[in-house]
């Protein structure tokens, strides 16, 4: 196979692309940016006595939002303030969603990027660099994602301050039916579980405890009538093509904690268990 060397140009020094025709190619397109299945919600966002946000795009499913601003050249302090202004502003203003700041720059620097990561302890910051490549046939746009937001821990790891309840108070806040669901699921999962595991039955959740410890790989949720399973897996395509081709009842991606959340009645557990219980073992496994 015969190596081609790519040819990098420089946008900020192009003489007819602007950031304006970066802008245009990602409102047309935004999975170009790698950042799952995003969509746009607006471009050129006024925000009075701040400006315009260059993009604002949110996932598909509807739970996060994306405060996107982009810079040919190298990144600096006044985009940087930009975008984390414009944050603020969409997060007071839409506080039901689950704001991200987006950095897009041709040159993240070494110094900018160790400030950007001092706020993503508190404010959800993401960088994206890009590069310009001269194809021959046009300009093609390659983005790299050099910083991600902080990642939530799992569950079990705040376990030591979780208000612990009994399989009373699960009945009353769901039902018996309901936590039958849960023993039959735990049941099933023994065949992956060490010998020792058990639920564990906390205020907001029932979790697993293996080996002595918390192992929230899972955690089950019995309402009313049904059960809600949030299995902690990566967001890929294999995982969403196996959930759709079973037709389990699907509620969504939860990115703030990477949670596919299912919802199970008893008649999905007898007939759709064995997809149930390989998701769950893949969730577990990748937890080892």
């Amino acid at each position: 196979m015969k190596h081609v060397k790519i040819q990098t140009i420089s946008l900020k020094a192009h003489p007819t692309l602007n950031e304006k025709w970066v802008q245009e190619i990602i409102a047309d397109d935004p999975s170009i940016l790698g950042i799952g299945d995003v969509v746009l919600k607006d471009k050129e966002r006024i925000h009075r006595g701040a400006g315009r946000l260059d993009l604002l795009l949110q996932e598909a499913d509807g739970h996060g939002r994306y405060e996107v601003e982009i810079q040919l050249g190298a990144t600096d302090e006044q985009h940087i303030i930009r975008t984390i202004e414009y944050w603020d502003i969409e997060r007071k203003r839409y506080p039901q969603y689950d704001h991200t700041a987006v950095i897009i720059a041709e040159d993240i620097t070494s110094r900018f990027l160790n400030v950007i990561s001092l706020f993503n302890g508190n404010i959800p910051i993401m960088a994206l660099q890009f590069s310009a490549i001269d194809t021959g046939n046009g300009i093609g746009l390659h983005f790299t994602r050099v910083l991600d937001t902080v990642s939530r821990g799992f569950v079990d790891e705040d376990e030591e301050v979780a208000q612990v309840t009994d399989r009373g108070y699960w009945e009353k806040k769901g039902s018996k039916q309901t936590l039958s669901l849960c023993d039959s699921v735990f049941e099933k999962c023994k065949d992956f579980l060490p010998s020792d595991s058990r639920l564990s039955f906390n205020k907001f959740y029932i979790g697993f405890w293996t080996e002595g410890r918390a192992c929230n790989f899972t955690v089950l949720r019995p309402q009313k009538s049904i059960l809600r399973i949030d299995i902690k897996l990566p967001r890929t395509e294999e995982y969403q093509e196996i959930i759709e081709s079973a037709e389990l009842d699907y509620l969504d991606y939860d990115p703030r904690w990477g949670n596919y959340r299912i919802r199970v009645s008893a008649q999905d557990l007898s007939s759709k268990g064995e997809t149930i219980l390989r998701l769950m073992r893949q969730a577990f496994e990748l937890r080892q």
